[in-house]
């Protein structure tokens, strides 16, 4: 039986690698509801009305064990989104622009082989893949859009070890059509989330291009203020207002 609105879980929790991630996404949610204050200023967590926030650590490890406990230990949710910023690939999403998961894809869980890349699920052992809303993808890239910002909905990877080089920027396009951005943490909070039964989502502000590592050209502050913007128009995506 489908929940009607005023029955669905009121929680919304929004994982982030580091600190700086997560108090871009505050300062975004308090403009949305200026009305709210932030509530648990110490240690990893942030509270703004019904959005609880928190700096999980880097990778997917750290990510999957920091979503679990904070479901075991939070109230009743209605999403899980790993957020923050990340690589583009380049034709597909510039530096300064978001990308709205349509996929959430651990590009790198297989195994090598002499034919190349196996997939785990080519060698049988699970999926690369866990399931997210397409729709609701694509609902926030178009909201974003209509704010002004550059977005997209499609294909985000979770690596354990970022891309340095051309090369392992096209196998990765190669192995995923259509990605767009890669980070370090959505596979393991995807994970974590649909173990639970937990609707999950990726956003990615983007901050350096994928391939040959530059810091130089890297835009971290900008890739963080798209970040506070998709914040600010997220609830109403989630009809949270």
């Amino acid at each position: 039986m489908k929940q009607t609105q005023d029955r669905l879980p009121s929680f919304i929790l929004i994982i982030t690698a580091v600190d700086a991630e997560r108090d871009a996404i505050v300062r975004g949610l308090l403009k949305a509801f200026p009305e709210e204050v932030c509530g648990e200023a110490e240690g990893p967590l942030r509270r703004v009305g019904r959005c609880i926030v928190v700096a999980g650590g880097v990778g997917p490890a750290a990510a999957a064990a920091s979503t679990a406990l904070a479901i075991a230990g939070g109230p009743e949710l209605r999403c899980v989104i790993s957020a923050g910023i990340g690589g583009g690939f380049p034709g597909a999403a510039p530096v300064g622009s978001v990308v709205a998961a349509s996929e959430i894809v651990c590009a790198d869980l297989g195994a090598e082989t002499a034919q190349g890349f196996a997939s785990v699920d080519e060698l049988g052992f699970g999926s690369r893949s866990v399931p997210v809303s397409r729709e609701r993808a694509e609902a926030l890239a178009a909201a974003l859009r209509a704010s002004g910002l550059l977005a997209v909905a499609a294909p985000v990877l979770t690596l354990s070890t970022v891309t340095g080089s051309a090369e392992t920027a096209a196998e990765l396009q190669r192995r995923v059509p259509g990605a767009a951005a890669e980070a370090m943490e959505g596979y393991g909070v995807a994970l974590a989330a649909s173990m639970q039964g937990v609707e999950a989502m990726e956003i990615r502000a983007i901050s350096n291009a994928v391939g040959p590592r530059d810091r130089d050209a890297w835009r971290i502050g900008d890739a963080l203020a798209a970040l506070e913007r998709t914040a600010m128009i997220l609830p109403e995506v989630l009809e949270l207002k």
